[in-house]
């Protein structure tokens, strides 16, 4: 009988070495990581809880694959899964500190009626640093979206109408703006008048609870 077919027969012992797969070009990664896309998904998606975000850092584990000295990886599914679970737990370490940001300094408590005018000023000061951030960072649906849900607790359901997008899509326009004030990445030049007038909006909106003219004015842009 042929020795190589009963070299293939044999079943593997204790002394059998795994076979390390080869992925040092980019095509062999790529299609690795296919194979293990999925496991990523889930694995993220357990940890931050939204499909958006979990897509998010599944793409951010490919981009660093491809940045790795990859001929020195001896488990590469091993090795994704547990860069997928660091930056999941990034992600979720990032939006806790946002919310407690905006919990505690940018938002004005309206129902503060004793503030002194120091206190006011400086109320009003740090709203006006956030909204500068929001129109040079978020496109404005995502604008929109974010100060509607973080700053005044709308439901996604009032958002998706007022945006005419499905509650699916108002929760990634959420996560995504969460996600770009996290990095301050896509920086553009802000609007001197458009900042102004979102300025008296929210200031506005927080003083009355009257939500109507800066739903308005998120719309104008958004819509």
């Amino acid at each position: 009988m042929d020795t190589d077919l009963i070299e293939a027969r044999r079943p593997p012992t204790a002394y059998d070495t795994p076979r390390i797969p080869d992925i040092q070009s980019l095509d062999d990664a790529a299609s690795m990581f296919t194979q293990v896309r999925p496991s990523l998904l889930h694995i993220a998606h357990s940890i931050v809880g939204s499909p958006a975000e979990a897509e998010d850092v599944v793409q951010e584990v490919w981009l660093r694959l491809q940045r790795t000295d990859r001929a020195a990886v001896h488990n590469p599914s091993a090795l994704l899964r547990t860069i997928t679970a660091r930056l999941a737990m990034n992600v979720v370490q990032s939006a806790r500190r946002r919310r407690e940001f905006s919990a505690s300094t940018w938002l004005p408590d309206p129902t503060d009626v004793d503030a002194t005018p120091e206190a006011v000023a400086e109320r009003q000061d740090a709203v006006e640093r956030a909204v500068a951030l929001l129109l040079g960072t978020l496109t404005p649906k995502q604008r929109a979206a974010y100060i509607l849900r973080e700053g005044f607790g709308c439901s996604y359901d009032r958002i998706a109408s007022l945006l005419r997008i499905s509650v699916v899509n108002s929760r990634q326009q959420v996560a995504r703006a969460q996600q770009r004030l996290g990095t301050r990445r896509h920086r553009q030049e802000v609007d001197a008048v458009t900042h102004r007038r979102l300025v008296q909006a929210f200031l506005g909106a927080a003083r009355t609870g009257d939500l109507t003219h800066l739903e308005r004015v998120l719309l104008a842009e958004a819509c």
